[in-house]
């Protein structure tokens, strides 16, 4: 499907959605605040899926149909979107849930995470998209990617581990200038508070990550989530037993990778050889 129909299909399902839980909310007679301090989440949450610019997630939906006496009618709805819809175009909707999460845990084994490239990294990698994209796609891509860099160092910045494959360092994408520049940005980052960078290094005999990359993340509510992407979409993930199996995943990860101190040392060796 072309991405804009989809991200068309995408925004109507959510206002609809959106609407309903409005039209129950002002149906019990509370206000938008009201209704999210009873359901332990943030006023700007229940006020963004109302607006349709966030999708509202299966756990929330049943608690407001609960809080709401609306017999199951928002997870029913929740339920029965169409399958693109469960798959935001361009991950707008992680995106919107990275800016405000608490803590970020990422595993990639082909590309550097999002909030690790730096410019000529990442115009490298949209150039590496098929079908092509044009120089302005390219250049749009780019910039929505560096403002995401500013969340490590926002005033609240969130705990972030990532779990890097030492194949990723090695690969010349975009050329040795754009590699060496990747390399010291990385090795950089290594230095922010709260920020934590393992090399899960070559010729293991076991890998816990061997299914794709992925992301864990908790939300202000203290809910915990997983995305992943593949060749054919990204999917946000929210049900407890999925989002577990990946936790366990991430954490036997983070003890086959290299430690910090270990993931450091490797970063300054390849960066003495560039």
């Amino acid at each position: 499907m072309h991405p804009r129909k989809r991200r068309s299909r995408n925004a109507s399902a959510m206002k609809l959605v959106g609407k309903l839980v409005g039209l129950f909310r002002v149906a019990a007679d509370l206000t938008q605040a009201q209704l999210a301090d009873r359901a332990a989440v943030q006023l700007e949450t229940i006020a963004s899926i109302e607006q349709g610019r966030r999708t509202l997630l299966p756990d929330l939906a049943r608690r407001l149909d609960q809080l709401l006496s609306t017999k199951g009618a928002l997870e029913t709805a929740v339920e029965n979107m169409p399958e693109v819809d469960l798959i935001p175009a361009w991950a707008e909707q992680y995106m919107d849930l990275e800016r405000e999460a608490l803590a970020l845990s990422w595993f990639e084994n082909q590309v550097l995470p999002g909030l690790l490239q730096t410019e000529g990294y990442a115009r490298a990698v949209f150039r590496t998209d098929v079908p092509a994209l044009s120089e302005d796609e390219i250049s749009q891509r780019v910039s929505t990617r560096l403002e995401r860099l500013q969340i490590l160092h926002q005033h609240e910045p969130p705990t972030a581990s990532f779990v890097i494959s030492e194949a990723t360092l090695i690969d010349r994408l975009g050329g040795d200038e754009v590699r060496a520049g990747a390399l010291r940005h990385v090795r950089e980052c290594t230095e922010i508070p709260g920020v934590t960078v393992q090399i899960m290094p070559l010729g293991r005999r076991t890998h816990a990550g061997l299914s794709g990359p992925f992301i864990l993340l908790e939300t202000p509510e203290h809910q915990r989530l997983a995305y992943t992407e593949t060749q054919r979409g990204s999917q946000l993930i929210s049900a407890p037993d999925d989002v577990s199996i990946l936790e366990r995943k991430y954490a036997m990860l983070r003890t086959q990778a290299l430690n910090t101190e270990e993931s450091r040392g490797l970063l300054d060796r390849l960066l003495g050889d560039v």
